[in-house]
């Protein structure tokens, strides 16, 4: 004998149709209702009674605005290394951020995963690899190596590390405390288009990998601006630099600045300078389906609403501010995340000062689905007072 669940192999159909007098709607009658049972023993749904929330007049995410405090995840993700160790089959201490109206998952918003991850000192997160895309962001600290194809690589404060699906990659924490750090991936999309896979490496790194040099190799290859090297031409799907230094990060965002002071371009808005991190292979973004930016903005400076399609997750490097997505406004501190849904307006006003802000500006980390939209024509944005 066989079990199943499926309602319809039991003779219960999930499709519920209702009859409604409503505008648009056809009469209410008899053999409508009849109609309708039939669809639902059929497992059809007619496209007049569902079209409103199939083709809406504009997107509707299910996710929310929503923000997380930088003090408390790291209160909670501290009590967990104490608690929960790191090893095969639990993998990284790493905790999801899971969206309010996403009904539990694990999920920031429908296509993004962002997770603080910590370790313990002395610890290694063990080698594996899977299908979705990954980085990680560090805000504080430094001390643990991530070990990406056997190539060690320093993690240091403001460090943006990108790292392509199907890579063997493995961490060790060689300082004597403590770190954590943000972790971005595709889950979300991955596991809704059903394309995922994922794979065990070594239980453990060789003592060659547990170096600790100041540069890794992807670096020693990758790491000079304009320039490539002529054994590796060729386009990569994902980024071969598998670090991105914050010192050019920061000397990026503030030579826009002057240059904007001097009055010359740069900045996309008035006291707002912005920097895309993208592959030197072929300039576009640093993985298939995430890109990752910097934000900087002045003191006193807030930029216009900007809506968008697709969502993205911002963490706050750092400064001060207040944030308004939507109808929502929160204040924002160093390492603070917060979500933006698809087309819900995005304003940010730095209140910044030196005694908060190494730059005295607002400095925020962005990552977003935006390849996915651009790569299916489904990219919109909608700045306020533009047409």
């Amino acid at each position: 004998m066989s079990l199943t669940t499926d309602p319809a192999a039991a003779g219960v159909s999930p499709v519920s149709l209702a009859a409604v007098d409503a505008p648009d709607q056809p009469t209410v009658t008899p053999e409508l209702e009849d109609l309708y049972r039939g669809f639902e023993k059929e497992l059809l749904v007619p496209l007049w009674t569902e079209i409103g929330d199939l083709m809406p007049p504009h997107p509707r995410s299910k996710a929310q605005p929503h923000r997380w405090e930088w003090a408390t995840l790291l209160e909670l993700a501290g009590r967990a290394g104490d608690l929960v160790p790191v090893g095969r089959g639990g993998e990284r201490r790493a905790i999801a951020l899971a969206n309010p109206s996403l009904g539990g998952k694990p999920y920031a918003t429908p296509t993004l995963w962002a997770a603080i991850q910590y370790l313990m000192p002395g610890e290694d997160a063990p080698e594996h690899r899977h299908t979705q895309n990954a980085f990680r962001f560090v805000v504080e600290g430094e001390g643990v190596w991530t070990v990406v194809g056997r190539d060690p690589v320093p993690m240091r404060r403001g460090d943006f590390l990108p790292q392509a699906g199907w890579n063997l990659h493995a961490h060790h924490n060689a300082a004597d405390r403590p770190m954590a750090w943000i972790d971005g991936l595709d889950i979300p999309f991955q596991y809704e288009v059903e394309a995922q896979f994922f794979e065990f490496g070594r239980d453990h790194i060789s003592d060659e990998e547990r170096t600790t040099p100041e540069r890794s190799r992807s670096q020693r290859l990758w790491g000079h601006p304009g320039i490539a090297p002529v054994s590796q031409l060729g386009s990569t799907p994902g980024s071969p630099l598998l670090c991105y230094r914050w010192e050019d990060t920061d000397r990026a965002l503030t030579d826009q600045l002057e240059l904007e002071k001097e009055g010359y371009g740069g900045t996309v808005e008035h006291g707002h300078a912005a920097i895309r991190f993208t592959n030197p292979t072929n300039a576009g973004d640093v993985l298939p389906t995430i890109r990752t930016e910097f934000h900087r903005v002045a003191s006193g400076t807030e930029t216009a609403p900007v809506r968008q399609t697709g969502s993205s997750v911002y963490q706050v490097f750092d400064g001060a501010g207040t944030v308004t997505v939507g109808d929502v406004s929160w204040s924002v501190t160093r390492g603070d995340l917060f979500v933006v849904p698809s087309w819900q307006p995005l304003s940010i006003r730095s209140e910044a000062s030196a005694s908060d802000s190494d730059s005295g500006a607002l400095d925020l980390f962005r990552f977003s689905d935006a390849p996915i939209f651009e790569r299916l024509n489904l990219a919109r944005t909608q700045i306020e007072g533009t047409n």
